[in-house]
């Protein structure tokens, strides 16, 4: 190790010899001996410590790549997941449909002839435009079986006041007002946001003035108003079974399906509700893409790069390779479904590639589906099912206590470990400065003493006479 000052200093003949001074460069003497003392040890320390660091990386990326394989195994590891349902429409400007699992399959004929629609009222014109004033006074509104009320003074006494008042007012169930100006004057018109029949729009004064008696309506006292549109309930049948709803969107009718009338029909349309098979195939193509995934991540944490010369952070990893083993015995078992054509995956059209990930043949995927979509259920959510199996097998090894979680809780504690044999070093290496700086700084003083009296003797030696000898 180079340095610009010299461990040791030679003492010479000059005065500033003779002065006396530090002879041993006592701070780089001691770091060098600490750092020769320390950093073996210390080197030794950090291989582990990044050893471990890569593996705590390898395994948590492991534990990640199986938590978001899980995920999608959900869509097919319960005979539920297969119980997908799909409605459709011969005409779907009449009604367009969902079926859920509760729905039986079958077609049915559907008749509609009448929507179900909100009332609308528009009051007599008032001169003047929507400024124009109407008086004041207190109004209950009433939509269905609820009302509210608001109070009209000379802040809001116009036809547009009104409006507004309406709109905002606490407790409004869904009486929307709006002012439309023609050429004879300005017109109130409320409109229910609810649909049916029952939910009729009433309005009366209830302050026992007559300030606003031009707005009230209601049962007997309809002279105030037009009715542009009378609150109705859709009318269709199901089946020639006849059912009425206070909403377009009707779903006590069929069970399982939800209805969304849009028209009335001429004749009757059909409502189709079959298994969706392409929601099933969608739901094996994604746990195909994910198993992909995972395998991606079992090669990048187990493979070794040849070009690179590079192994992967579990190469050789027991755990790993545990995993792996169980997942493929999942995946390539037969399972009994009931069928003898269908209880593999390779028999439904997913096959092994060279490098580890699947693919599907869409077309022998369909065709099994409709051949025998029992036998397919069975295949992925049987007790022995590949997702069934597959789940229970990954559940376990995320579990607390399990084979990722052990490994992970084992690695943390060498991690630990590994921080306190630095921190313990760096305290030994503090204490044996400390010690080295005082047994050399003591050295220091006696070889400094030393040299000045080196410097002294050799200065007393030069001053003395010289002996001149005799001559021959």
């Amino acid at each position: 190790m180079s340095s610009t000052n010299p461990i040791v200093s030679v003492a010479n003949n000059s005065s500033a010899g003779a002065a006396g001074g530090s002879v041993i460069n006592v701070s780089g003497l001691v770091s060098q001996l600490v750092a020769a003392t320390q950093g073996p040890q210390q080197s030794i320390i950090s291989s582990q410590t990044q050893a471990v660091t890569t593996e705590i990386s390898a395994v948590g990326a492991l534990k990640s790549a199986l938590s978001t394989f899980q995920s999608s195994l959900a869509a097919l590891d319960t005979p539920t997941a297969f119980g997908s349902e799909a409605a459709a429409s011969t005409d779907p400007t009449a009604f367009t449909a969902s079926a859920n699992a509760n729905a039986v399959l079958g077609s049915y004929s559907i008749a509609i002839s009448q929507l179900a629609q909100g009332q609308q009222l528009v009051s007599a014109a008032f001169a003047g435009g929507s400024s124009a004033t109407v008086g004041t006074g207190t109004l209950q509104l009433t939509l269905g079986g609820t009302s509210f009320s608001l109070t009209i003074d000379s802040s809001n006494d116009t036809v547009g006041g009104i409006a507004a008042a309406i709109n905002s007012a606490t407790g409004n169930p869904g009486v929307e007002a709006s002012v439309v100006t023609g050429t004879n004057g300005a017109h109130l018109v409320l409109t229910s946001s609810l649909t049916g029949a029952s939910n009729t729009i009433q309005v009366a004064e209830t302050d026992s003035g007559a300030g606003l008696s031009s707005l009230t309506y209601g049962p007997g006292n309809t002279a105030n108003y037009t009715q542009q549109t009378a609150a109705q309930d859709a009318a269709f049948s199901i089946a020639g079974v006849a059912y009425t709803s206070a909403s377009n969107t009707v779903t006590g009718a069929l069970s399982g399906v939800t209805l969304s009338l849009l028209g009335t029909t001429s004749s009757a349309a059909t409502l189709s509700v079959s298994t969706d098979n392409t929601a099933v195939e969608g739901n094996i193509q994604a746990l195909v893409s994910a198993y992909n995934a995972l395998q991606g991540t079992f090669s990048s944490l187990g493979s070794y790069d040849a070009t690179t010369n590079m192994a992967g952070p579990m190469m050789g990893d027991g755990l790993l390779s545990s995993i792996q083993s169980q997942i493929r015995s999942a995946l390539y078992g037969i399972v009994n479904t009931g069928s003898s054509t269908y209880n593999t995956l390779a028999s439904i059209g997913i096959t092994t590639n060279s490098d580890g990930t699947l693919s599907v043949n869409g077309a022998t995927l369909s065709a099994a589906l409709s051949s025998n979509f029992s036998a397919l259920s069975e295949l992925f959510s049987g007790s022995s099912g590949v997702a069934a199996t597959l789940n229970s097998q990954v559940t376990a090894d995320l579990a607390s206590g399990g084979p990722i979680d052990s490994r992970s809780q084992t690695l943390v504690q060498q991690e630990n470990a590994l921080t306190q044999q630095s921190n313990q070093l760096q305290q030994q290496m503090s204490a044996l400065s400390a010690s080295l700086t005082q047994q050399y700084a003591s050295l220091n003083t006696l070889l400094s003493s030393l040299q000045s009296t080196s410097s002294f003797l050799s200065q007393a030696f030069a001053s003395l006479p010289q002996v001149q000898g005799s001559q021959g």
